[in-house]
């Protein structure tokens, strides 16, 4: 069992899990909005690490990227800057397999662990080609959260779960960050998970709202928030304003 699923696991065990994201570099500040989604109560966070054509992302974290990519900021940015901060929760990295085989897996996988980063999620990297990857992040320490769809077959659903580390990514909709457009299928594919195995589940994509964040940890065992956060972040850098946004998504989540 990974670093990563230990904590999150002594997580569950307390209460439902709040996992804001935000883009690394999309901000000057945004080491500040990472401190002040802690002090909103995340129980862990996720870090975007930009990239130029994210296939899962929506219009808003596709303009984060964008700043980000403008401002400079590379994985190696990005976990240098992460190195010198304590701050006190998991830390999963989230970004495309372009950037990662673009700098070579083993010391991708090196540079986040020295980070104190404890897993990974690349969405565009499926199951049959995992094992380079895998392997260097095991090498590193680090865990591969995997991710399972509405329209993930069960039987390959279970394939997935039971290789996923840390905890298994529960997509609510079959669409890009940030729609919120229809409820969602968040129990069914909980379900398919729960079936196969017993590791932390956290229900993301489309999670846009308090009220929709308390639906996903109605079946799930915690809420992934990213492009209301992002949002928030794009219009006003102020972190207090950020703390103040997930700090209505925590409340929701309890």
């Amino acid at each position: 069992m990974t670093e990563l699923e230990v904590r999150l696991r002594a997580v569950r065990e307390r209460h439902r899990a709040f996992v804001p994201y935000q883009m690394a570099g999309a901000s000057p500040r945004w080491l500040d909005h990472l401190d002040a989604l802690v002090a909103a109560g995340a129980d862990a966070l996720e870090i975007g690490l930009p990239f130029s054509d994210p296939m899962m992302d929506g219009p808003v974290i596709q303009e984060a990227a964008l700043r980000a990519l403008a401002a400079g900021t590379t994985l190696e940015t990005a976990a240098h800057a992460l190195a010198g901060r304590d701050l006190g929760v998991p830390l999963i990295a989230m970004t495309y397999y372009n950037v990662l085989y673009h700098l070579g897996l083993e010391r991708a996988a090196t540079v986040l662990g020295d980070a104190g980063i404890g897993g990974t999620i690349v969405p565009d990297l499926p199951l049959e080609e995992l094992e380079p990857w895998r392997e260097a992040s095991a090498a590193a320490g680090l865990a591969t959260v995997l991710l399972v769809a509405p329209a993930t077959p069960p039987e390959r659903a279970a394939r997935v779960a039971r290789a996923s580390q840390g905890f298994v990514y529960a997509t609510a909709r079959m669409a890009v960050t940030g729609r919120s457009d229809d409820a969602g299928v968040a129990p069914r594919v909980v379900a398919a998970i729960r079936a196969a195995v017993d590791t932390p589940v956290y229900v993301g994509i489309g999670i846009s709202t308090p009220a929709d964040a308390a639906a996903a940890v109605a079946v799930a065992d915690g809420a992934i928030v990213g492009s209301a956060l992002v949002a928030q972040v794009l219009g006003d850098d102020d972190p207090a304003g950020l703390e103040s946004v997930a700090a209505a998504f925590r409340a929701a989540v309890n």
